[in-house]
């Protein structure tokens, strides 16, 4: 009885051993094509073949000014600097899973979704929306997205 308890822990030790030995690489990502340099982040971090990406909002590449022209121009900048991102580390907006899409106003998620609609096609990505009471350097709207590479 012994012996087969004792076979029994080594073998759940060989697992466990094996599972743990075949963690996905993980790589925090940043290729100065959206964010200026000095920000404290990782634009996206690569677990295996999911990317996530860092919220992003419509800044002006390169820059931390946000583009003029209210929510629809922030939007549109959103999503171009999101595709910007996905495509500098190999994925496109087809490979979007999931959005989560912030704005300083949620009375705005309409102006925000003609934008959306744009960008993205059937299937859609699945996506939650919240309103803040405030985003970075006075964003009216932040979008961080998920991809898996080949969706």
């Amino acid at each position: 009885m012994k012996k087969r308890w004792l076979v029994g822990l080594l073998g759940a030790c060989v697992a466990v051993t094996t599972v743990a030995g075949d963690r996905p690489k993980v790589e925090f990502l940043n290729s100065g094509k959206v964010y200026p340099a000095g920000v404290p982040l990782s634009e996206a971090v690569r677990v295996g073949d999911t990317l996530y990406l860092s919220g992003q909002i419509g800044i002006q590449p390169g820059t931390l000014k946000l583009v003029p022209g209210g929510i629809k121009e922030e939007a549109k900048q959103t999503m171009a600097n999101i595709k910007t991102t996905l495509e500098a580390h190999g994925y496109s907006l087809r490979d979007v899973v999931k959005c989560t899409v912030m704005l300083a106003d949620i009375s705005k998620w309409g102006d925000f979704n003609e934008v959306y609609k744009s960008v993205f096609t059937e299937p859609y990505p699945a996506r939650s929306a919240i309103g803040a009471s405030g985003l970075a350097i006075g964003a009216q709207v932040e979008v961080e997205c998920i991809a898996v590479a080949g969706r």
